[in-house]
């Protein structure tokens, strides 16, 4: 691997707690991701004529903790607010006070409250924090909302210079205003957890990071707020779907479809953690979005085999997850549900009845779960073109390749 990926891929790795440590001193996530960005070019001149250093991940970190101290040295008001706040220059081996009840005691949880003060639009929000905590180039946030890329950058730039402009400080929110952005953290967590599940694009299924870095937030939100049935819901649904990592490619990175999978390579760890938040999420009668998932990827859990699986209860699962968050793609996955529940036929014509929807039209996804219903109904021409369509609609290589393979086994 040469120095430039190696680099590259410590960066994508690094780069949240790089941000979120830099804006701890700094108090603008902007110019926080302004400084990574510097120390990522810095290390780019510098390590391959130097090599790449036995910790890349401290050595920029370190770096850009040095670049941020001298930052707020030159500021002009710092001499003030040394006065207002009594409290000391932190230099590059600063540390927090310990956190006491109630904190957040991790800096990219703090960065990703930050990233959704009220200040900002809910759409604005999930989009900054996409960028800053999960990494995410503009073209994969784009994706995840099914909307333009421009759209997203126009987001993204706004709410950096809305946060700067209203003064917004790298802080840990209580009671009300906890509460006030709860709804967006867990949103984004969710999505980042999404882009490490199924990458949008590049050459691999799977951005393992990005899955870990989202559980990991899960689970401190489960923890931070464990009256919250919702946020016990996604800690649920991350645990249950994060079991199956291990089974969805085979040794050659290639996708392994869930009907195909080896389910005894299931995490059972990760199961029971995933029933055990389940459990804290409420009754089953007043789940939220995320615990309705979750109680989707528990049918799943439980069933020994893809044959003795409960479709029935997940097309009703699915049909009232319609019902409390509305979304195209809900519909999608319930027209599959419906599929296995009450036949081909059933599943294709709701499936169908999405064909014009515009939030879809390049969703590679529509077409793969019509091919696959034409072909289970013996429709193989029609099958053939449909799987050609979804692989033409993909920036996956590696759904690509599994896409065009199915274009010719329909075949």
């Amino acid at each position: 691997m040469t120095v430039e990926n190696t680099l590259e891929t410590v960066f994508r790795m690094e780069s949240a707690r790089i941000i979120a440590t830099v804006a701890r001193i700094v108090r603008d996530v902007g110019i926080a991701e302004e400084i990574a960005q510097d120390v990522f070019v810095a290390a780019l001149e510098q390590w391959p004529g130097s090599g790449v250093p036995e910790r890349p991940g401290a050595w920029l970190t370190a770096a850009a903790k040095n670049r941020a101290v001298d930052l707020v040295r030159r500021r002009e008001t710092y001499a003030r607010k040394l006065a207002e706040v009594g409290r000391e220059l932190p230099d590059a081996s600063y540390d927090p006070e310990p956190p006491g009840p109630g904190d957040i005691d991790d800096d990219v949880l703090r960065l990703v409250f930050t990233a959704c003060h009220p200040v900002l639009s809910p759409a604005a929000r999930a989009a900054l924090t996409l960028r800053l905590v999960g990494g995410l180039r503009t073209e994969e946030i784009a994706r995840a909302f099914l909307v333009p890329e421009a759209t997203v950058a126009a987001r993204i730039t706004r709410a950096k210079r809305t946060l700067a402009r209203e003064g917004v400080e790298f802080e840990v929110p209580y009671g009300e205003e906890r509460a006030a952005r709860l709804g967006s953290v867990l949103e984004v967590v969710y999505l980042i957890f999404n882009e490490g599940y199924a990458a949008t694009a590049g050459d691999d299924l799977l951005r393992p990071a990005l899955c870990e870095d989202a559980l990991r937030l899960a689970r401190g939100l489960a923890a931070l707020v464990p009256e919250e049935g919702e946020a016990q819901g996604l800690a649920a649904l991350l645990e249950l779907q994060a079991s199956r990592t291990a089974a969805r490619t085979g040794p050659d990175g290639r996708p392994v479809l869930l009907a195909a999978q080896n389910r005894r390579r299931w995490d059972r760890l990760l199961i029971r953690r995933g029933f055990a938040a389940l459990a804290r999420a409420g009754d089953g009668r007043s789940y939220g979005p995320y615990a309705l998932q979750a109680a989707i990827a528990a049918c799943h859990a439980r069933a020994e085999t893809y044959e003795a699986t409960d479709w029935a209860t997940i097309a009703a699962l699915y049909g009232r997850l319609a019902a409390l968050a509305p979304s195209p793609v809900v519909e999608l996955n319930r027209a599959v549900a419906v599929s296995m529940a009450d036949g081909p036929e059933a599943g294709l014509a709701l499936v169908d009845a999405l064909a014009e929807e515009p939030a879809l039209a390049g969703y590679h996804l529509l077409p793969s779960v019509r091919g696959d219903l034409l072909a289970r109904l013996g429709r193989t021409a029609e099958a053939r073109a449909e799987f050609a369509r979804a692989a033409s609609l993909t920036r996956n290589a590696r759904e690509r390749e599994l896409l065009r393979e199915r274009a010719g086994e329909s075949g």
